[in-house]
C-alpha cells in the first residue's frame, strides 16, 4: 500500500499537467486513495499516513513483547512468586481450599510457633499423626560432566510437579527413660514419584519413601532403614510390550533361543519388581509439648529406578524438614 501512495505521490507531484485527460486521471487516482489533488496537501496527508502507520508498528511490537513477558511470568508460576510463607499447623486448618490452591503451601510441612529448641516431651508410648515430610533438596551420585571426573553428588533440576511431600504418615512413637525415642511407619501418604534432571541432561525417576520405617536413636539424631518399592509395577509393558507378569517374554524380534537369550538382553526381558532399601536420619530440632508438635529435619539416602532390573540404579541423597504431632 506504502508503495502504491508513493507511485501516486510522484505522478502527481513531479509530472506536470499536459492535458485535460492526464489531469482528471490523476485527480481520479487521487480520489481513490482518499487524497486531495492538491500536491502540498498529498505530500502532507501521505507523510501523515506513514508515521501513523509506523507508530502502530511499533505499539504493536511492544504489545507482543509485553504479551511474551506476561506468559514467561505465569509459565514460571511459583518460581517467579518466590516461596510462600510456612505457615502452622492451625493457620494452614483455617484456609479454604481456594486459598491454598495455587500458592505452594499444600505441599510444605507446617511450621512451629514458640516451643523449645529440644525434645522437652517426657518418657512414655505416644502416637505420632500428621507425620510430614518435606523435601528441600535432591542430589543423585553420577560422574561428572568433565572426562575421568569421580562420581559425586550432584544438584539436580526438579522436573515434576510439586507433589513430592509426604504427609498424613502415623505409628506409634515411644520415648524410652534414657531419652532415646523409637518411631514405626504404619500408614499414611508414604510415597511420591519424583523425577529429577543431572546437569548433563540425564534424567533420574525415583520413588520417595519411607515405607516401613523404623527409627530409633537420640532425638538429636535418630534413624534407620525402610522399604523402597519398585518404581514400576509387574504390570507394566516396556515399548516392546514384555512385563513382569503379563506381556511378551522377550521382543517379537528377537526370537527365544536365538539373540533373545543373549547376556545383555537378559536384563531387559527379564523384568525384576523386587524391591530395594534405603537408610534415613532424623534429627528434632524444635517441640512443643503443649500442643504435642515437634519438627525437625531429616536427610535420606536410597536408590533410584532400575527400569525394573534394566538399569543399575544411582544413590540419591534427599534432605528436607519433617514434622509430627504425638498423642499420648
Amino acid at each position: 500500500m506504502a508503495a502504491s501512495l508513493q507511485a501516486a505521490a510522484t505522478l502527481t507531484v513531479g509530472v506536470p499537467s499536459r492535458s485535460t485527460l492526464q489531469l482528471r486521471s490523476s485527480q481520479t487516482l487521487s480520489k481513490a486513495f482518499g487524497l486531495e489533488p492538491a500536491s502540498s496537501r498529498i505530500t502532507c496527508s501521505l507523510q501523515s499516513d506513514l508515521k501513523h502507520f509506523a507508530q502502530k508498528a511499533v505499539d504493536a511490537t511492544k504489545l507482543a513483547g509485553f504479551a511474551l513477558a506476561t506468559s514467561a511470568l505465569v509459565v514460571s508460576g511459583a518460581g517467579a512468586e518466590g516461596v510462600p510463607k510456612r505457615l502452622t499447623y492451625d493457620e494452614i486448618q483455617s484456609k479454604t481450599y481456594m486459598e491454598v490452591k495455587g500458592t505452594g503451601t499444600a505441599n510444605q510441612c507446617p511450621s512451629i510457633e514458640g516451643g523449645v529448641e529440644s525434645f522437652a516431651f517426657k518418657s512414655g508410648k505416644y502416637y505420632a499423626k500428621k507425620f510430614c515430610l518435606e523435601p528441600t533438596s535432591f542430589t543423585v551420585k553420577a560422574e561428572g560432566v568433565s572426562k575421568n571426573a569421580p562420581p559425586e553428588f550432584q544438584e539436580t533440576k526438579l522436573m515434576t510437579r510439586l507433589t513430592y511431600t509426604l504427609d498424613e504418615i502415623e505409628g506409634p512413637f515411644e520415648v524410652s527413660p534414657d531419652g532415646t525415642v523409637k518411631f514405626e511407619e504404619k500408614d499414611g501418604i508414604d510415597y511420591a514419584a519424583v523425577t529429577v534432571q543431572l546437569p548433563g541432561g540425564e534424567r533420574v525417576p525415583f520413588l520417595f519413601t519411607i515405607k516401613q520405617l523404623v527409627a530409633s536413636g537420640k532425638p538429636e539424631s535418630f534413624g534407620g532403614e525402610f522399604l523402597v518399592p519398585s518404581y514400576r509395577g509387574t504390570s507394566f509393558l516396556d515399548p516392546k510390550g514384555r512385563g513382569g507378569s503379563t506381556g511378551y517374554d522377550n521382543a517379537v524380534a528377537l526370537p527365544a533361543g536365538g539373540r533373545g537369550d543373549e547376556e545383555e538382553l537378559t536384563k531387559e526381558n527379564i523384568k525384576d519388581a523386587s524391591s530395594s532399601s534405603g537408610k534415613i536420619t532424623l534429627s528434632v530440632t524444635k517441640s512443643k509439648p503443649e500442643t504435642g508438635e515437634v519438627i525437625g529435619v531429616f536427610e535420606s539416602l536410597q536408590p533410584s529406578d532400575t527400569d525394573l532390573g534394566a538399569k543399575t540404579p544411582k544413590d540419591v541423597k534427599i534432605r528436607g524438614i519433617w514434622y509430627a504431632q504425638l498423642d499420648s
